[in-house]
């Protein structure tokens, strides 16, 4: 794992500053392709227009088209079998089959008001007791006679119309009368109002959220049959990490581990490992070649440092690398490979938001697709003020949204993640920056409301 990059101040990040793992990454000499061709850029001189640092990462992805190769490359691998899942456990997974209904919705004729149920015009004679939710069938009503009803109540044979308790006064010999107008079926919810049995309610795809999840109780569901949760397992890479404690003697504190596996889970994986394999080479090809996860995760190690074990790793294993760096900042070394037919690694920066980046450009729409997640519709917000760009490459820019308008947010350079802590989304600002006022594309955080209420402008 490479060290982290050292920025003063906090606008470090903003311009167009490199740290240790990206310069690294830059640097690295190009890879022989399949038929044994190995480029000649790295050979170039720091001035030559067609050397790696004149354009960013020699053949790194941009951004957008790496985007679009990790939501698409799960599209030739064989999706694990559909699961039958308990209601109490589908939340925020997807439909593998339509939601039909098992009875008329209502099942029965209800009541939609606590009041009188009534037979015939009024004034009506009221009988002794009442009926309540849950209670036996009611005896049936004849003309001219109402009952006491509660909502959600079985509606008594007989029964014409559900009178309001603030729309009827009662009188001597135990006499209703209504104080309005009143019309037949009032306030009666009919027998298969919302639907009839084997209506289709849902269709396959549909995401369960909480709606859903109350719809198929309804409806008379204990489980649906849903896509599996993605199975996403977490290597932590650096000798340099500590768990616990103050940061000493050159050694500093994991932040990605704590943070990984609760980003996945808000992304839809089922996180079966966080393992801490320090700087091993030997370590990191046993944890990735005997992986069940559909999705590996590492952390660091994807420049050409020293003890940069991923690539090299990969390459043993006969991986396919998809995605080789993402002309993006931070982030640069990120990198997406298929490992097995049916599983993928996404190998993240060391740097904590650089591997924010990471996570949100190559996991977060590979984990959609194993999921079957719809794509969100992409939408733009105005800058409440300019946000300095990269001559070549996009950037990921925490910000808060206040009002119509996103705020950019400092702390935002490759080893920091105060300003992530705080923010709404990540704006993506194009090469060459955005003034005050244009339209960005976010990408939204899993968890994201209305802010925190911190604004570090």
């Amino acid at each position: 794992m490479t060290a982290s990059g050292t920025h003063a101040g906090p606008h470090a990040g903003n311009g167009d500053d490199l740290d240790v793992e990206e310069a690294l990454a830059l640097v690295r000499e190009p890879r022989a392709d399949r038929t044994g061709r190995a480029g000649h850029a790295a050979a170039r001189p720091a001035g030559h227009p067609e050397h790696p640092r004149a354009h960013g990462h020699e053949g790194a992805t941009p951004w957008p088209r790496a985007r679009e190769i990790a939501a698409h490359a799960t599209r030739t691998a064989k999706r694990r079998p559909d699961v039958t899942v308990a209601l109490g456990d589908a939340l925020w997974l997807v439909l593998a089959a339509p939601l039909d209904a098992l009875s008329d919705l209502p099942s029965f004729d209800t009541s939609a008001m606590d009041g009188w149920a009534v037979a015939g015009p009024g004034p009506w004679r009221i009988r002794d007791g009442g009926v309540l939710a849950g209670h036996a069938p009611p005896e049936p009503l004849t003309d001219g006679e109402a009952v006491r009803i509660a909502t959600g109540a079985r509606v008594p044979t007989g029964v014409t119309a559900v009178l309001r308790s603030e729309h009827g006064r009662t009188g001597p010999q135990d006499r209703l009368h209504p104080t309005g107008e009143m019309s037949h079926g009032q306030d009666i919810r009919p027998r298969g109002q919302e639907c009839r049995r084997g209506d289709q309610l849902l269709p396959t795809g549909t995401l369960i959220t909480p709606a859903v999840l109350g719809l198929a109780a309804a409806a008379g569901y204990d489980t649906v049959t849903a896509v599996p949760r993605p199975r996403a397992e977490v290597l932590v890479l650096g000798d340099e990490l500590l768990t616990e404690g103050l940061p000493h003697d050159g050694l500093i504190r994991d932040a990605l581990g704590p943070m990984l596996a609760p980003w996945l889970r808000a992304l839809g994986a089922e996180v079966i490992a966080v393992r801490r394999l320090g700087d091993d080479a030997k370590a990191l090809r046993r944890a990735i070649t005997s992986s069940r996860a559909d999705l590996i995760v590492t952390t660091g190690g994807t420049a050409a440092g020293p003890v940069d074990h991923v690539h090299p790793t990969l390459d043993r294993i006969g991986a396919e690398l998809l995605v080789d760096g993402v002309a993006v900042r931070p982030g640069h070394p990120m990198l997406l490979a298929r490992t097995k037919a049916e599983q993928h690694l996404v190998g993240l920066p060391g740097n904590p938001l650089a591997a924010v980046s990471g996570l949100m450009t190559l996991a977060e729409p590979l984990l959609r697709a194993l999921a079957a997640h719809p794509a969100p519709e992409p939408y733009r917000t105005p800058l409440r003020e300019g946000v300095q760009g990269h001559p070549h490459d996009t950037r990921l820019v925490p910000v808060v949204l206040r009002g119509e308008r996103a705020v950019p947010l400092h702390y935002s350079g490759p080893a920091m993640l105060r300003g992530i802590a705080a923010a709404d989304a990540l704006a993506v600002v194009p090469p060459g920056g955005a003034p005050q006022g244009a339209g960005m594309e976010l990408l939204e955080l899993p968890w994201a409301t209305a802010g925190i209420g911190v604004c570090f402008t």
